[in-house]
């Protein structure tokens, strides 16, 4: 009997290498270091993403071209937001100096998660422009993956 190679379905949990990448070069890259282990269908990766994963077998590498705007969302220009530094200084280090285009972790209001959000501009008040949005949205995402094991 040939044994089945496992392939990637929905609810698969999985370690693989994987790198995403805009126009600008890597946001996440792992094949220099150790691969990733997540479960599909928990938003660890966008949907659009996930989508490109389903069907792979074990040990197999691919790179797809994934469309402005479809692994991330468009960008939305609500998600630019001024925060106040009394805001800041609850939510974490008072003496933190912010620097555009650090990336900064927020925690969710029910604090079981966080968020980023990238700075933008600071104001003499010591307010902060955070762009919320992810630093792929409404480009163009290069997705590259290699799947090392499918349970």
């Amino acid at each position: 009997m040939a044994s089945s190679v496992p392939r990637v379905h929905a609810g698969s949990f999985l370690t693989l290498h994987y790198r995403l990448a805009g126009p600008g070069g890597d946001i996440i890259n792992t094949f220099s270091d150790k691969p990733a282990t997540l479960s599909l269908g928990t938003g660890e990766l966008s949907p659009a993403v996930e989508q490109r994963l389903l069907g792979m077998e074990e040990g197999a590498r691919a790179s797809f071209e994934i469309p402005a705007g479809e692994a991330f969302g468009e960008r939305n220009p609500d998600m630019v937001q001024w925060v106040a530094r009394k805001l800041l200084n609850q939510l974490g280090d008072p003496d933190e100096q912010y620097q555009a285009g650090d990336v900064v972790q927020f925690p969710t209001p029910d604090g079981m998660g966080s968020y980023a959000g990238a700075v933008q501009q600071v104001r003499g008040d010591g307010a902060v422009l955070f762009d919320f949005n992810h630093p792929l949205a409404g480009q163009p995402v290069t997705f590259e993956a290699h799947v090392i094991g499918v349970l």
